[in-house]
């Protein structure tokens, strides 16, 4: 008997976008992966939620300007299905508003389309691990261009961060400024582990799908505010 571990199953993907020209180009590059699988392609976002629907997809590469239905409402209809699928947003330009949107509907990041090939890659698989790709330096420079979305400055941080423990906010407020795990226990003099258990912490009691979604609160509960 081998005593090798068995591979573990490819990422199944699914690609939309109303240009299947790109499409025909994410599929080459992803293709060339032994681990990541195009199980299926999707020219709109109707198409995108039903193929999500029916295939569970473990990641969705998702466009955000299609026809019948933007890759915004389309995010927001494979997370409201509470779905086993994540959304991985792809956009033009890192800072179009619609990519808040998608990050409040529940997306698990955004790459602009032009990310080198090996970015785009990790990227898939760190979605389909369970964690985020969104930069938060760059959802902090959106959230910068869009400040009249947030609370008014002079508002006091939501309610809804009575349930963090000091040291949690105090982490939330790292994380939300950019920090890797890594870099946030340099600051806080802990533990890369403890940081993880605290930001572990934070998404459970908050009730949020992950590290992105945690920025975004950061910054909309007043915690943290632009341009600081």
């Amino acid at each position: 008997m081998s005593d090798q571990a068995p591979s573990a199953r490819p990422v199944r993907i699914l690609l939309a976008d109303d240009q299947p020209l790109l499409r025909t180009g994410f599929r080459m590059v992803l293709g060339a992966e032994s681990d990541l699988d195009v199980v299926a392609e999707a020219g709109d976002g109707v198409e995108a939620v039903e193929l999500s629907r029916r295939l569970l997809p473990d990641v969705v590469l998702m466009d955000i300007r299609m026809p019948r239905m933007d890759g915004v409402a389309a995010t927001r209809a494979i997370v409201d299905a509470r779905l086993p699928v994540r959304v991985l947003v792809l956009t033009t330009f890192d800072l179009d508003e619609y990519v808040v949107g998608a990050l409040r509907a529940g997306a698990s990041g955004f790459l602009a389309k032009d990310v080198p090939a090996e970015d785009l890659i990790a990227a898939i698989r760190t979605v389909a691990g369970g964690d985020a790709v969104v930069a938060p330096r760059i959802l902090r420079r959106l959230l910068d261009r869009f400040a009249e979305l947030l609370p008014d400055p002079a508002a006091t941080p939501s309610a809804a961060l009575n349930a963090l423990t000091d040291r949690e906010r105090e982490v939330l407020v790292q994380v939300a400024r950019g920090l890797s795990n890594a870099e946030i226990a340099t600051v806080l003099s802990v533990s890369e582990t403890t940081i993880k258990t605290h930001v572990g912490h934070v998404l459970t009691k908050l009730r949020l799908r992950d590290r992105v979604q945690a920025v975004v609160l950061a910054y909309e509960s007043g915690l943290v505010r632009p341009r600081a």
